[in-house]
């Protein structure tokens, strides 16, 4: 039986206290890639009470996904945005949910990131990243964003940490690894970096900015 948001918003604010939880449950976050990156982080953010996401992507599911993004083999062939959407309120039923169905450009970001606290870059390709991340930091000097470079690999996960690069701009990752010098993407190392970015996320809205 699927509680009711008043039992569901009790139990949050037993674990996180309520003036924790009432900035968590007052924001909203945009989550840009849902692939083993974002599709992580929005399972940590609507976990943690996190009031509204925005998820953003044109793909679909694919079998090739399902190593390391939170997908089930039954969503192959759906946008990512819907079938993750479907995972998300079976686990956190009352939270507010966005879907943007298509390609972020130079052209579109302004209005399909506009009105939320927290951006959450999460591509897999390095032109994408780039221009999501110059675009947000111009185009968004209140937003918070929070970016990621290098998880690829068998390599330690001891080397993926958290940098604040400016006030607002904070990047995980080793910063070093590429899918195109290693063995790609492997599920672990991705969640480590995903989890990096879920909580760096979660300790600007409680206020904490250091790293």
């Amino acid at each position: 039986m699927i509680p009711s948001q008043k039992e569901w918003q009790e139990a949050l604010i037993q674990r996180h206290g309520p003036d924790l939880q009432e900035r968590f449950s007052a924001a909203s976050a945009a989550i840009c890639g849902l692939g083993g990156l974002g599709s992580n982080i929005a399972i940590a953010l609507a976990r943690a009470g996190i009031g509204r996401l925005r998820l953003l992507d044109f793909d679909r599911v694919d079998i090739t996904n399902l190593h390391r993004q939170q997908y089930k083999a039954h969503q192959i062939g759906q946008y990512k945005t819907e079938a993750l959407a479907e995972n998300l309120r079976e686990m956190a039923p009352y939270l507010s949910i966005e879907l943007v169905t298509e390609r972020i450009t130079e052209d579109n970001l302004s209005a399909l990131l506009d009105g939320v606290d927290v951006v959450c870059e999460a591509f897999d390709d390095p032109e994408a990243k780039a221009m999501l991340v110059n675009g947000v930091l111009e185009q968004f000097p209140s937003v918070y964003l929070v970016a990621a470079s290098g998880m690829a690999g068998m390599g330690t996960p001891n080397t993926i940490r958290t940098r604040k690069i400016t006030k607002r701009f904070y990047l995980c990752g080793d910063g070093t690894s590429d899918t195109a010098n290693t063995i790609g993407l492997v599920a672990p190392r991705v969640m480590v970096c995903a989890a990096h970015q879920a909580h760096t996320v979660l300790r600007i809205l409680a206020g904490e900015f250091d790293v």
